[in-house]
């Protein structure tokens, strides 16, 4: 089954009630959809109010959550990391990298960022 996308654009508060996603805007039109359908939520302004058991049911769906700033521009993401062993295998590359490797790869970062400027 292909996962949702959802974008929040208005204030609106997001809670969690009964394994449904409860979407409250501030105009008083309320929607629900149900957790496991969602793959992708973003959330595009400052006025979102979004509860922490929420956050933890989407994260238990592996919903990634999107943070954008005033630019409309993503500036965070949240992502589950508890069960998903190719996300922790790279975190834990991550972390076991020689510093060597890690400047090398900085490197490699910034010289590709110059070339698509």
């Amino acid at each position: 089954m292909i996962k949702k996308t959802i974008y929040i654009g208005n204030p609106t508060s997001l809670s969690l009630k009964e394994e449904q996603l409860i979407l409250k805007q501030d105009t008083g039109i309320e929607k629900s959809i149900p957790v496991e359908d969602i793959g992708l939520l973003v959330l595009d302004h400052a006025q979102t109010r979004i509860s922490v058991p929420l956050l933890s049911k989407l994260s238990q769906w592996n919903v990634a959550v999107m943070v954008c700033n005033e630019k409309h521009m993503p500036q965070g993401m949240m992502l589950n990391i508890e069960g998903h062993t190719l996300q922790s295998a790279r975190f834990k590359a991550q972390v076991g990298a020689s510093l060597p490797l890690q400047k090398n790869l900085w490197q490699q970062t910034v010289k590709a960022k110059i070339q698509n400027q």
